[in-house]
C-alpha cells in the first residue's frame, strides 16, 4: 500500500488496498476519509482523468 499524488488541487494523495477494495483519500485540508467496495479499474480511471477532483466529485464520492 503507498501513496500516490493524483493531479489535483482538492486531493493531495490517495492509497488503494486491493484485497480489500480500500481506497484512503487525503484531501488538501489534512482530511483522510475511506471508500469501501472500490474497483481498481475505479481507480485507475480516476488517475487518468483529465481532473482527478472532477472525477472523484462524480463518480467515487457517489460510491463511497
Amino acid at each position: 500500500i503507498e501513496y500516490r499524488v493524483p493531479n489535483s488541487t482538492c486531493i493531495k494523495a490517495y492509497r488503494y488496498d486491493k484485497k480489500s477494495k480500500t481506497l484512503s483519500v487525503m484531501f488538501t485540508s489534512g482530511s483522510i476519509y475511506d471508500y469501501y467496495e472500490i474497483d481498481e479499474e475505479i481507480v485507475r480511471e480516476w488517475m487518468t482523468a483529465t481532473s482527478a477532483g472532477k472525477y472523484f466529485n462524480q463518480v467515487i464520492r457517489k460510491l463511497g
